[in-house]
């Protein structure tokens, strides 16, 4: 788990005299709430700056998912995604600015360090499930054009969305009533020794599948999305999750800032590398509506020859 509220572990600072001691006498009250933020937790002020803008990005693929583009099966997933990252940054945001909170910061900051963990692990989640349903289709194209459910992408969202509420609440539940040790074996141990290899192993074949195919064909953009996408949650996000369990596991307190910042990074950059995606080989300007449904739509397989391009008809579009 992250170290707890800063109040509990650190000693006092000489830019915050007496801040951090129970004895907080010297803390005047009609300071304002930004001073008092600078002097709390100055170190988180990358991660709120990056949420900010990450926020945006997401806020952005939200929109034109929901409301401007027709949705197909790939395009589900990243819904989805843009949702749990999202989400992410919005605990990321509020945790870098709970000592604004006042007498409920303590409890505030272990409500928000749950729900981080909750939304980061659907976000691994649909990584995995992403990753996993493209090297599927790089595979067994045939079958996955013929005999793969219409739902398939919804039904798979719901049921993670869930599971894994489910398991944050027996989380929570869990260390609340002193068996933190299942909540590390069972939780967060579960976490990165099913999810991660998943996500790996899926993503190496994917490479694999694409670098051979890459000597016919260019390969097509969502699969570029997606080895990019898996690239920078194991360089970004990955380091926080490994923190947070070994935090747990082996009692240890060192400090989170660095790599809360990485994931913050991790959830903000996927807009980014749709629009990147999207772009390829394009240099007119377009409007972004455009740039993202080429970069979701692209329906290239790399066992067949054939290339459908995205439309805007109302049906889905089968990837």
């Amino acid at each position: 788990m992250e170290r707890g509220p800063p109040n509990m572990t650190v000693s006092p600072t000489p830019e915050c005299p007496g801040y951090y001691s129970n004895n907080s006498t010297d803390y005047n009250e009609n300071k304002s709430l930004f001073k008092r933020f600078l002097c709390y937790d100055r170190m988180n002020i990358p991660s709120l700056l990056i949420a900010l803008l990450g926020l945006l990005g997401n806020g952005a693929v939200l929109w034109l998912l929901g409301f401007r583009i027709p949705r197909n099966h790939f395009s589900v997933y990243i819904l989805n995604l843009a949702a749990a990252d999202a989400l992410f940054l919005c605990g990321s945001f509020l945790k870098s600015i709970h000592p604004c909170f006042g007498k409920f910061r303590d409890l505030t900051w272990v409500i928000l360090f749950f729900l981080k963990y909750l939304f980061y692990t659907v976000g691994l989640s649909l990584r995995a499930a992403i990753s996993t349903e493209r090297c599927l289709c790089a595979l067994f194209p045939l079958w996955y054009r013929c005999r793969r459910p219409e739902d398939t992408s919804a039904a798979v969202c719901a049921v993670l969305w869930a599971l894994i509420g489910t398991l944050w609440l027996l989380s929570f539940v869990l260390l609340f009533t002193f068996y933190e040790v299942i909540y590390i074996f069972l939780i967060a141990g579960a976490r990165l020794l099913l999810l991660t290899p998943v996500l790996c192993v899926s993503s190496l074949t994917l490479l694999l599948r694409v670098q051979c195919s890459s000597r016919r064909r260019r390969p097509p953009r969502l699969y570029l999305l997606v080895m990019l996408t898996v690239l920078m949650f194991l360089l970004c996000g990955l380091p926080w999750g490994v923190l947070d369990f070994m935090n747990v596991y082996f009692k240890l307190n060192v400090s989170c800032w660095p790599y809360d910042a990485l994931a913050c990074v991790n959830s903000s950059v996927n807009p980014l590398i749709y629009f990147f995606v999207g772009r390829l080989g394009n240099k007119r300007r377009e409007p972004l509506r455009e740039v993202l449904q080429r970069a979701l739509g692209d329906e290239q397989e790399l066992g067949g020859g054939t290339t459908n391009t995205p439309h805007t008809s109302n049906q889905e579009i089968t990837v």
